[in-house]
């Protein structure tokens, strides 16, 4: 029994030895450990640095900018013609298809013509009987000339002779008149095309009964090719619009979907209207487009975009770098220490994705897109490079997302801090 009893401080002695150098081996390892993992605040993929904010930056360009003035246009045709009867009968031919292109003077329809071939006879036989003792007045005339100088009739009977031929003369021409009249109504059966352009969606059958100038119309014609958008604009916008328009300048109109995402035409400005609506404010215009391909629908409603004017080799700003505070509009720019300095700017015209800046950058200030939410003045902050892949400027460092080498910037990053 007593074997047992002198083993059992041995175990519990090498037993303390062993968590003793276990304690000691943790105790050694434990600070590079620490050393190996990031620091608090710090966001891998970018730099892993507490100080440094890391952002998306992009720099202001020179460039022209086109100028453009944004309206909703409505589609309007050059002209409409509902195509009516001028005379009474029974629709007994149609030589048009339904959406056909026509010229002016083409076939479109008849009327029975009959009654009317009718009514030219007679008043063809009525203007050949009439012609007939016409030429029987001017012979007496004649003849009673030839007595009367014989002093052989009185001057009264030359007289009424003369007074029965211009009545015959008189009578003429009315029937002549008749029978225009008769020729004409008679051409009337023949309903042509008054202009040309597109025939609209049939209105009349075959075998209906139209009456002249008839409210119903048997088609309509629509002028397409050219076709007008008219649009307005805010009498804000007037001055650089009308000023170009008087020097005889081509005002350049593009016309998109309602969606703005595809140009269906482009035409030219071709007049403003003559007075500004006071319970608008705004001024009617009106574009012209050619239309070759058929874009375009009367009534259709559509985008415009005018091109008012290009100013010239401005500085151009993406519109996400500007910001709006209390103070007014500033952005945040990048200098070459990778510092943040806060610009007060003086912002023109913008087409939604690039403003102008009229006063506060110059081309190639650096000025940060994403991440301003932490950034005040004098800030310190690691430049990302963004999908556009924006050119490295003085003292930027750039961080391709797909390299090895990743880790060599955010190093560059800490070394610098």
């Amino acid at each position: 029994m007593q074997a047992p009893v002198s083993r059992s401080p041995r175990r519990w002695l090498i037993g303390l030895l062993i968590l003793l150098l276990v304690a000691v081996l943790a105790w050694w390892l434990w600070p590079a450990e620490a050393d190996k993992a990031p620091k608090a605040g710090g966001r891998p993929g970018f730099g892993g640095s507490a100080e440094a904010v890391p952002v998306r930056v992009e720099p202001a360009r020179k460039q022209d900018f086109p100028l453009y003035y944004k309206a909703l246009g409505t589609v309007t045709a050059t002209n409409t013609v509902n195509v009516r009867s001028r005379v009474s009968g029974e629709l007994v031919k149609i030589h048009f298809q339904e959406g056909q292109q026509v010229k002016a003077g083409d076939l479109l329809a008849e009327i029975d013509p009959r009654s009317y071939r009718i009514a030219l006879q007679q008043a063809e036989g009525t203007l050949a009987q009439n012609q007939a003792q016409l030429k029987n007045a001017q012979i007496d005339v004649a003849r009673y000339k030839g007595l009367y100088q014989e002093d052989s009739i009185a001057k009264q009977t030359l007289d009424t002779a003369e007074a029965q031929l211009a009545q015959f003369q008189g009578l003429i021409k009315t029937n002549q008149a008749a029978v225009s009249d008769a020729r004409l109504n008679l051409e009337f059966t023949q309903i042509r095309a008054p202009i040309s352009g597109r025939v609209g969606l049939r209105q009349l059958d075959l075998g209906n009964l139209v009456a002249a100038n008839d409210t119903a119309a048997i088609a309509v014609i629509t002028q397409t090719q050219p076709i007008n958008v008219a649009f307005t604009l805010p009498e804000t916008e007037l001055a650089t619009v009308l000023e170009r328009y008087r020097t005889g300048a081509s005002l350049p109109v593009e016309a998109w979907d309602r969606a703005e995402s595809k140009q269906q035409a482009t035409g030219v400005l071709a007049s403003p209207d003559n007075q500004i609506d006071t319970s608008t404010g705004t001024l009617k215009f009106k574009a012209r487009f050619e239309n070759r391909d058929q874009a375009l629908f009367p009534n259709q409603f559509v985008n415009v975009r005018l091109l008012a004017d290009t100013l010239k080799q401005v500085v151009v700003a993406p519109a996400a770098a500007i910001q709006f505070g209390t103070d007014g509009t500033f952005a945040y720019v990048v200098n070459a220490d990778n510092k943040i300095s806060v610009r007060p700017l003086k912002v023109g015209p913008s087409d939604g994705e690039q403003s102008v800046i009229l006063d506060g950058l110059a081309a190639g200030d650096r000025l940060v897109l994403e991440g301003t939410d932490r950034l005040r003045e004098g800030t310190v902050v690691e430049v990302v490079e963004d999908s556009s892949q924006v050119p490295a400027g003085p003292g930027q460092q750039l961080q391709g997302k797909d390299s090895d080498s990743a880790a060599q910037p955010a190093d560059a990053a800490k070394a610098g801090a």
